[in-house]
């Protein structure tokens, strides 16, 4: 990994959730703290940035909107960046906090990034103890925006430094105060980019050292990830965006494959949520550019 880069991704995301916080009206995913860990500068460069490729999403947009560039920056921003992380955050808090009146002790989110949960939740700092798994670099990037942002860790906190994608060790987990008792994994953003193999090693090792009832959310694509093309070629355009960046998407399931996958390692599916769900569930009397991403499912699945 070259030395920021995950520092970027981590922005991109993060301005994606600030933006929707700030400008869009009903809110999907209210991340106020986001913009707290963004300066002004990157937050203007982005946009700048995002601004200038309207070309290469949309010529047609580009066109209408050429004196507009607050329209082309919501464009942009609500038709490819946005609907995925917000999507996925809403869902998976949703069940998170659903876990917590069942009595969960434990929380581990697998590629933090910018994560702002436990701040947003200050009630769970004496109940919940949360343990963010990220890169070196992208860890010590959040370390000092939140120190640059006045906002103090909580006790509940604990970060993880690994690159889970190549091994994963419950020794640094251990070492942070992880306990063997039932455990609520995230793992959003994360699957497109790691082969089938890798994805099956990792959910296998994630849940070796926690009982019955601990559980994970992820997202995942589907089977038409590499033909769909989506609403203005979104989904072909992240395809290609991922691959000009040097990550490009390795992976992508039937539903039936991820049944299997999560059966072998001891879990079973508790629910599927398609991107025609998504939409019904999050997306719904809009009248803004927001929509479920074509090609991207969510699950909950459960150890037995």
């Amino acid at each position: 990994m070259k030395k920021g880069e995950s520092s970027l991704t981590a922005l991109i995301s993060a301005f994606g959730r600030a933006y929707h916080s700030q400008f869009d009206s009903p809110k999907i995913f209210n991340d106020y703290i986001a913009k707290d860990l963004i300066s002004q500068k990157e937050f203007n460069d982005i946009k700048e940035n995002m601004v200038q490729g309207i070309h290469f999403f949309n010529k047609d947009i580009a066109q209408k909107c050429k004196e507009n560039t607050e329209e082309i920056l919501k464009w942009i921003t609500q038709v490819q960046l946005s609907p995925t992380p917000l999507a996925r955050s809403a869902y998976c808090e949703k069940v998170l906090l659903h876990e917590v009146t069942l009595g969960l002790k434990q929380y581990v989110i697998l590629g933090a990034g910018l994560d702002t949960f436990s701040f947003r939740h200050p009630e769970l700092e004496d109940s919940l103890e949360i343990f963010e798994i990220d890169h070196p670099v992208t860890q010590e990037f959040k370390k000092k925006r939140l120190d640059q942002s006045n906002l103090k860790i909580p006790n509940n906190l604990h970060f993880v430094s690994m690159d889970f994608t190549k091994k994963f060790s419950y020794q640094e987990l251990i070492n942070e105060g992880f306990d063997n008792k039932k455990t609520f994994f995230s793992l959003l953003g994360v699957t497109y980019y790691l082969t089938k193999e890798e994805i099956s090693d990792l959910i296998a090792h994630l849940f070796t050292k926690v009982p019955s009832g601990s559980s994970i959310v992820f997202d995942y694509a589907d089977e038409n990830l590499f033909k769909e093309k989506g609403i203005s070629n979104r989904v072909e355009n992240m395809v290609k965006m991922a691959s000009a960046s040097g990550e490009p998407m390795k992976s992508c399931f039937s539903y039936f494959e991820m049944e299997k996958i999560l059966e072998e390692s001891g879990l079973l599916i508790y629910e599927h949520l398609s991107p025609t769900k998504m939409n019904e569930l999050y997306f719904e009397n809009r009248d803004d550019y927001l929509s479920a991403f074509e090609t991207i499912h969510y699950l909950h699945a459960i150890k037995k």
